[in-house]
């Protein structure tokens, strides 16, 4: 079986190639369906448990991509954290001498997630923490952390 981080400089030279053609709205757009076709499962495990299915979605989602990370889930305060302290597909791309990543790469967590998360009342923060590496982080929060709206 192909691991899912064969497709990362795959993914980065399609963005590079959708920009080219339509612009950086292209590249939106394609990660918009992405995030409306592929993320179901985040979108159920999120509806069914609130922020632990997050957790358990990025529990399964950061394993397989052997992501350097530190996850913490504090469903009292209603929040979930994320914290790459090594993006993989990121660290890939920058020790590739033959591709340079595309420039606005790590955008695409900020389109996907958001789109899943917020419709049923999460709302997400992400960005870079050290400039220097691929380190990131997102932060999802929820108003109320009992309660899960009814999404259909």
């Amino acid at each position: 079986m192909i691991s899912c981080t064969e497709f990362i400089p795959f993914y980065s030279e399609l963005f590079r190639f959708l920009e080219e053609k339509g612009g950086k709205k292209e590249v939106v757009r394609f990660w918009e369906a992405l995030s409306d076709e592929f993320l179901g499962n985040l979108r159920k495990l999120a509806k069914e448990k609130g922020l632990a299915g997050c957790f358990e979605y990025w529990s399964h989602t950061l394993t397989e991509e052997a992501a350097d990370f530190t996850m913490t889930l504090n469903e009292d305060e209603g929040w979930f954290r994320i914290d790459m302290h090594e993006c993989p597909s990121m660290g890939m791309l920058l020790r590739l001498a033959h591709i340079e990543p595309y420039h606005a790469y790590c955008e695409h967590c900020m389109v996907l997630y958001p789109r899943v998360l917020e419709p049923l009342g999460f709302r997400c923060e992400a960005g870079m923490t050290d400039p220097e590496k691929p380190s990131c982080f997102i932060h999802i929060t929820r108003d109320n952390p009992t309660q899960t709206k009814d999404v259909s």
